[in-house]
């Protein structure tokens, strides 16, 4: 990496964790980082705020999607120079710690109580496979690439939920998902080589993360969000742990606190991402999450010099208008329906 472009980097990024409000009310609301991760299950799973501020909900979820698209390229820029499964414990440990620190003192141990270890194990196993293939595409393909075909991942919770837990999934969610997955392969199908790798990895992790998606909706009825955020990383934590017997490398200084922010701006990205859901109804800001593939675009283009091209241009855009529509069509389903007036 260049030396300026890092320094723009680094620059941009504090720039937004400097933003007020990080940490001031974060323990109700933190939910699992995503490597982009736990987008649907949050659209699912947050309740509505009593009371509605959809201005600043939708600026917290641009804010959000900010950090995240950073967090991304950083994780990309890591892994060039350190092995995945280092990159990989040390950005979850740091995530574990930084949400322990603020969740613990006001819960206690009490948060660990639960009837469902099995599906947390689950859940973080697949999630943990998913993040991993994640990182390797981000590592064989631009950054902008890898996060659209990330965003199909709606298109395989839908799929799951109608193979798996048998909901009904009628015509125009079928034609939906058929015009999505074309999107991906307009994303995909021009690369070669490495591009061609990294997408076939970007797309596994696409399905990883879909079909967990549709597993955590149950999930969300019995367990609360401190509880779903601790395990997963506790779990994740030590998922990844056992991938440093393959590699590892010392950090330098400078990298040791990329690593560091690294870990902690999911926790802050995470926060945000909730809050705005807390703030505002879902089908305000959640529309807002696919700036991130824009701000990858961007960082993309300024760090490594990569021009998005016709065809990731038009598959994204397939892509995107394939899961807004999804997400209109349940957002219209899970809406009550007024009595008839008399």
């Amino acid at each position: 990496m260049r030396p300026s472009a890092l320094r723009k980097l680094m620059a941009f990024a504090i720039r937004f964790l400097s933003l007020p409000n990080a940490f001031s009310a974060v323990l109700p609301a933190i939910e699992q980082p995503r490597t982009m991760s736990e987008a649907s299950s949050l659209i699912v799973s947050a309740k509505p705020a009593r009371r509605e501020h959809v201005p600043l909900g939708i600026l917290y979820m641009v804010s959000a999607t900010i950090v995240f698209a950073v967090s991304s390229a950083v994780s990309k820029w890591l892994v060039a120079s350190y092995p995945v499964g280092e990159v990989l414990f040390t950005r979850t440990s740091v995530a574990l710690l930084t949400c322990a620190l603020f969740i613990l003192p006001h819960t206690g141990l009490a948060v660990f109580r639960t009837q469902r270890l099995r599906h947390h194990v689950l859940r973080s196993v697949s999630q943990g496979c998913s993040q991993t293939f994640l990182l390797i595409a981000f590592s064989l393909m631009p950054l902008a690439g890898a996060t659209a075909i990330n965003f199909s991942s709606p298109l395989f919770a839908t799929l799951a939920s109608a193979l798996l837990l048998k909901e009904t999934v009628g015509l125009a969610r079928w034609l939906a998902l058929l015009v999505g997955f074309g999107g991906v392969l307009i994303v995909t199908a021009p690369g070669a080589g490495a591009y061609q790798v990294g997408a076939l990895f970007a797309l596994a992790n696409a399905i990883l993360y879909g079909s967990v998606t549709a597993g955590v909706r149950g999930m969300t009825t019995t367990e609360s969000a401190q509880t779903l955020t601790l395990y997963q990383l506790a779990l994740l934590t030590g998922f990844f742990a056992l991938l440093l017997p393959l590699g590892w490398t010392s950090p330098t200084p400078v990298d040791a606190a990329w690593i560091v922010f690294n870990g902690a701006s999911n926790a802050v990205g995470q926060y945000w991402w909730t809050r705005a859901l807390h703030l505002a109804p879902a089908s305000a800001v959640a529309p807002f999450n696919y700036l991130s593939l824009i701000w990858a675009s961007i960082l993309g283009f300024a760090i490594w010099g990569d021009v998005p091209t016709v065809s990731l241009v038009i598959g994204s855009a397939v892509v995107v208008a394939s899961g807004l529509f999804l997400f209109w069509r349940e957002s219209n389903a899970r809406r009550p329906k007024l009595p008839a007036s008399e």
